[in-house]
């Protein structure tokens, strides 16, 4: 018997038609089914809502039904644990989704056969030392995607220095500063100039955005660098973390970015093109026009 929990995205009703009748597919077949308890009563389904602890008991599977964000919210759930991730496409073409709606069934008899692979994806430990007390408690968080030490809504250039390996680096004046993976390198990175990475590469990469100096250039960095963002100056800064706001940053307070020890495991039925992915996305051709 497998034990599988589905993650959904609430503002796609596909989602709901879909895990309904994986649920109903699964138990017949007796298989356990589990759904984060918001996401059950979304979907009708509160006999399978669980705490986070439930969920993830022996759990063997998670699958996202929704784009990249849920694919997000997935990872972010049960990477600690090693827990592998389905992603199905409810969105637009995504980097992280593998299956298409229709694929679904499919996909979980292929995996309950045991006839997939797994793709490691890197991911940040975000260790935040903030002893101004003032905003986010310190801690440390994970990223598949990015960490973004950036402006506050009043729109403002921050201040932060960077170090990297206890070595300062320079003081940036900036919009912000992201610090992505491989996997981020397609998401906010890529919209403020820095390179495109190949998902399955181990780096760090470092991406200023809007800088007002010279030197503008993203940096590609060992994945065993150690990047710490402080904030200096008058000016407060906002950290998120793949997309989740996670408070307001002042003077001395400061984020280490490193890989986490713990990698994405995505399951995928075969090669991923991440070429063909990115020709598709960006909707190029041979001639490199779009």
């Amino acid at each position: 018997m497998a034990t599988i929990a589905f993650v959904l995205h609430h503002q796609r009703r596909e989602a709901v038609e879909l895990v309904r009748d994986a649920t109903e597919w699964l138990v017949e077949r007796g298989h356990e089914v589990r759904l984060p308890s918001g996401d059950a009563s979304h979907a009708g389904l509160t006999d399978h809502g669980c705490n986070n602890d439930e969920l993830l008991h022996d759990l063997g599977l998670v699958v996202s039904l929704g784009g990249d964000g849920t694919m997000l919210r997935a990872v972010d759930l049960v990477a600690d644990r090693d827990v592998p991730v389905l992603g199905i496409n409810l969105g637009q073409l995504g980097y992280l989704t593998e299956v298409e709606p229709a694929g679904l069934r499919m996909a979980l008899k292929r995996y309950l056969a045991g006839s997939y692979d797994i793709e490691q994806r890197m991911r940040l430990a975000v260790t935040i030392d903030a002893p101004s007390g003032a905003g986010p408690a310190s801690g440390t968080f994970s990223a598949l995607n990015e960490a973004v030490v950036g402006k506050t809504p009043a729109g403002q250039v921050v201040r932060l220095r960077v170090s990297i390996n206890g070595e300062s680096l320079m003081t940036y004046y900036a919009d912000g500063i992201i610090v992505a993976t491989p996997t981020g390198s397609t998401a906010y990175a890529w919209s403020a100039g820095g390179p495109i990475m190949a998902p399955t590469h181990q780096a760090l990469l470092l991406t200023p955005v809007a800088p007002h100096t010279i030197f503008d250039r993203s940096l590609v960095l060992d994945p065993l660098s150690v990047i710490r963002l402080e904030v200096i100056g008058d000016r407060s800064a906002t950290l998120s973390v793949d997309g989740t706001n996670l408070g307001q940053l002042e003077a001395g307070d400061a984020v280490v970015c490193t890989a986490a020890d713990r990698p994405a495991r995505l399951v995928t039925f075969g090669p991923r093109n991440f070429i063909n992915i990115l020709k598709t996305k960006f909707g190029l051709d041979e001639r490199g026009g779009m």
